[in-house]
């Protein structure tokens, strides 16, 4: 049955008509398909919600694209923000740049982004970061098992916090965020302000 089938195909798309009746619907898949990848992309949010009251931030280490471990309360007396991740998130990989954008705007401030993924390996997290442009300077981390992302819970990807100087969570989002509105750049600046020394 299957021979006979093969056969009626092989006859039917050799005949001229049938080839420009293949030709033309792989015409209009290939049309159809860069009609929807020209489609603009929504945009990302650009705000974070307020944690009232703030909550400690759970510790962790997790080791980075080095293998050497990064512990958060290694950041004690810094605004952290955390970001968990993935590459086969499509937000997470729109917001990737702005983050690092966001980076280099406050590096001359005691603020420091820590990206943890999310069950992958450093050869793919590599390929990827290695295509992104700005390519990011902040410390990727990872977290094989989501023990992290459990402990702190991450509910979907990307999810972010902001951690003040004092260890505790005082903002979350959940999604894609443009990390480099003048909205959010700002939301870090108010809490490295009300953190300073008096």
């Amino acid at each position: 049955m299957a021979n006979t089938t093969a056969a009626k195909w092989k006859t039917w798309s050799a005949h001229p008509t049938s080839r420009r009746l293949l030709l033309s619907l792989g015409v209009a898949l290939c049309l159809a398909g860069s009609a929807q990848a020209a489609l603009p992309l929504p945009e990302m949010s650009h705000s974070f919600t307020s944690l009232k009251p703030a909550r400690p931030a759970s510790d962790f280490a997790l080791p980075d694209l080095d293998g050497k471990p990064v512990k958060l309360s290694d950041h004690r007396g810094k605004v952290v923000l955390v970001n968990f991740w993935a590459t086969w998130c499509p937000p997470c990989r729109r917001e990737m740049p702005s983050m690092e954008r966001l980076a280099q705007r406050l590096k001359d401030q005691p603020f420091v982004i820590l990206a943890v993924n999310q069950q992958e390996e450093p050869d793919q997290v590599f390929a990827f970061t290695g295509q992104l442009d700005p390519a990011p300077t902040f410390p990727i981390l990872f977290d094989h098992n989501s023990t992290v992302s459990h402990a702190w819970n991450v509910l979907g990807l990307p999810a972010s916090y902001i951690v003040d100087p004092q260890g505790r969570v005082v903002y979350r989002a959940m999604g894609g965020r443009e990390f480099d509105h003048p909205e959010i750049e700002q939301t870090i600046r108010d809490v490295l302000k009300q953190s300073a020394p008096k």
